[in-house]
């Protein structure tokens, strides 16, 4: 179930999905360790300018059965593929709530929040090395864009 999200709720978010996101796009390989952060927090910055106010963004507390916060799923209204789609931008659930249902719930609710606002479809990024999440995605019915791959080639001797 999804519930908006309140400031101090914004606010811890914020703290934990920036480390998160940098550390995320340094094991993908688009980001050095050293400039991560600074890099993780200026994209934050430009697209939640106004944090929970920004206009066409809608954050949301996942909460369980009994309204306990298990998660956080961002998406923000987007025009994708001709159409006007919510984009999500994140959808996480705390470490020890994973593997209930939580995510798949949140999204199933994300089409609700989509079809009541005339959108015509759902889209989001996935990291490559995050199994887990692109079996849900698809499984959900997801079909993939575009794929980037990359290859690691061995440091050359010196």
């Amino acid at each position: 179930m999804l519930r908006p999200m309140i400031q101090s709720e914004y606010v811890a978010w914020r703290a934990e999905v920036i480390p998160a996101y940098a550390a995320d796009k340094v094991a993908a390989g688009q980001w050095s360790e050293a400039e991560s952060l600074d890099l993780s927090g200026k994209e934050y910055d430009e697209l939640l300018p106004e944090g929970l106010a920004t206009r066409d963004n809608f954050l949301f507390t996942i909460v369980d059965l009994q309204s306990v916060p298990v998660g956080v799923l961002w998406f923000a209204v987007k025009t994708r593929f001709g159409a006007r789609i919510a984009y999500v931008f994140d959808v996480s659930i705390a470490p020890a709530r994973q593997r209930e249902g939580h995510a798949h719930r949140a999204l199933l609710a994300v089409e609700g929040k989509a079809r009541g606002l005339d959108l015509a479809g759902i889209a989001l990024h996935v990291f490559g090395h995050n199994r887990a999440a692109r079996a849900l995605y698809d499984k959900l019915g997801f079909q993939p864009t575009s794929i980037s791959l990359f290859k690691q080639l061995p440091t050359p001797s010196a």
